[in-house]
């Protein structure tokens, strides 16, 4: 009996520690500190039996590269046609509205697509919080970099339009638009604008952002050539 005692009290010793290594494996995995110092779950490449992008296989197309955005002196600005112009930090924004998730494809005017699972708030729920005035009919978004697109006032908030915080899982990394990007649902890639700063509600029908004052189509609808034209 003498010999069995240490015998088991080594398995069970080894079993422990063996226990232990893997539970540090499996967390240490399973979460990683971000570019911006959040921990979350590693790139989620299945949904619901859905193949997933990696975010890796974006392409860097935007006007004056990657933008780098402080959390802490952050603001998003909702102006224009509404009632009470309203400013929100990063984290007023999380933790104040209702988080969505949506699988959706970008598609690129250069011929490249990402199936993205998007986390983000619905833009109408922002909207609703300053009152929009009657007379609006389009909203605009704004980057830090000085890029602008807009959609109409009834595609966003028919459409459940959101401006995204985490992508695959994880929090936008800078080059991909951190802290929010536009998840504009069934356009083409240059609506889907990054780093954005503000939201202005206005009544100009006519307004053109970078792209759309350059020839792209102002509807940037994938159904239709995204040059306003055909293509050139």
């Amino acid at each position: 009996m003498s010999s069995i005692k240490p015998a088991f009290l080594t398995f069970f010793g080894v079993l422990l520690i063996s226990t232990t290594i893997i539970t540090i494996l499996i967390n240490a995995q399973m979460n990683i500190m971000d570019e911006n110092g959040t921990v979350g779950t590693i790139e989620i490449l299945d949904y619901d039996g859905q193949d997933l992008s990696s975010i890796n296989e974006f392409k860097e197309n935007s006007i004056k590269g990657s933008q780098y955005l402080d959390k802490e002196t952050y603001r998003l600005l909702i102006t224009g046609f509404v009632d009470t112009p309203l400013e929100y930090t990063y984290d007023d924004i999380l933790n104040k509205f209702t988080p969505h998730e949506r699988v959706v494809t970008l598609y690129c005017v250069d011929g490249w697509n990402v199936t993205i699972l998007w986390e983000g708030i619905l833009v109408k729920d922002l909207i609703n919080e300053a009152i929009s005035l009657p007379s609006t009919k389009i909203v605009i978004f704004h980057a830090s970099d000085g890029y602008s697109t807009s959609l109409p006032l009834s595609f966003v908030n028919k459409n459940d339009i959101m401006i995204a915080y985490k992508m695959n899982g994880l929090v936008l990394p800078p080059e991909r638009g951190f802290p929010f990007q536009l998840v504009a649902e069934s356009k083409w890639g240059y609506k889907w604008i990054k780093w954005i700063t503000k939201i202005e509600l206005s009544d100009d029908l006519n307004y053109k952002g970078f792209w759309e004052s350059r020839g792209f189509s102002n509807d940037g609808d994938l159904s239709e050539d995204f040059f306003e034209f055909g293509l050139p």
